[in-house]
């Protein structure tokens, strides 16, 4: 039972980063019917500009909350800046070119960051400071519940309460819900669609950046590539919760996170990656528009 409980509270963890990254592919996909792959390297940005402003700031000589607060917040303004930029230079061109053109641009936009990283910060794995000590809250018998668990619950937890406070009780909350719904209606009703889409790209990069941090603390190695897969997994995440939904994406996540944990928990390590792609499999077969999705019929 203690192991059990143990797999639950990494899997939470682990799902509760899932849900910072899913949230910016769910947001992006409800404005714009776009997947947007260059999501998951805005994610390693996050982690890159958190590694280098600790630095040049000394924050890893005196870590503590401020210095992960003082890093968090620097990490997610540097973030929101590249995908306001991605935004504006990649996509906004191509608003009214066909789908799959928006699609090949954002593997584009992907493969640029991920090896223009290579070229900037080296393909070498960079340990990422220590910004934040570690240590047990709680310890019963097998059981370890640790600062960096709490701060990760904690965090994304306050950034998802963030969120939805914006969503549902802000003007720009609504303008968003209404350029989801039909961006042609809005845009006569006055809301600027251009910026309401680039509001989304800033407010989802900085999701990315704040999960950028968490792992990079978590899980302290960081590279270039390092949002290949947790990219891909987070985007199962929001397609197993129904891609557009916010909630759904959150559900998905956890999910994610407890089943990879489990998998690993349990003996079979060697398909943490594949389980990913199993659940996607899954999903697309017997309910494609994931478990808090709704089908939306089409008219052609």
């Amino acid at each position: 039972m203690e192991e059990f409980i143990q797999h639950l509270i990494n899997g939470l963890s682990l799902g509760s980063i899932y849900a910072l990254i899913a949230l910016g592919y769910t947001m992006v996909y409800g404005i714009l019917q776009l997947i947007n792959f260059a999501h998951s390297d805005v994610y390693m940005m996050g982690a890159f500009i958190g590694l280098y402003s600790s630095r040049f700031l000394g924050i890893q000589e005196k870590p503590g909350l401020l210095s992960f607060i003082s890093v968090l917040f620097i990490s997610m303004v540097g973030c929101s800046i590249v995908g306001f930029l991605i935004e504006r230079l990649a996509y906004r061109p191509l608003r009214g070119a066909p789908k799959l053109n928006a699609l090949i641009t954002a593997i584009g936009v992907s493969l640029f960051l991920q090896y223009s990283g290579q070229i900037v910060f080296g393909a070498t794995p960079q340990s990422f400071p220590n910004i934040l000590e570690d240590a047990d809250l709680l310890a019963l018998g097998g059981v370890h519940l640790t600062l960096f668990d709490v701060t990760i619950f904690m965090t994304t937890l306050s950034l998802m309460l963030i969120l939805r406070y914006i969503i549902n009780s802000t003007k720009l909350g609504k303008a968003m819900r209404a350029v989801s719904y039909n961006g042609q209606w809005a845009s006569l009703m006055g809301i600027p669609v251009n910026k309401i889409i680039s509001m989304t790209f800033i407010i989802g990069s900085a999701l990315a950046a704040a999960g950028g941090i968490l792992v990079g603390m978590k899980y302290p190695k960081i590279e270039p590539l390092m949002g290949t897969m947790i990219g891909l997994k987070a985007f199962v995440a929001a397609v197993l919760g129904g891609i557009g939904n916010i909630s759904g994406a959150v559900l998905g996540a956890m999910i994610m996170g407890i089943a990879e944990e489990f998998v690993v928990g349990y003996g079979a390590s060697t398909y943490r990656d594949a389980l990913a792609f199993g659940i996607l499999i899954l999903i697309l077969l017997f309910r494609p528009a994931g478990i808090l999705g709704k089908l939306n019929v089409e008219k052609v």
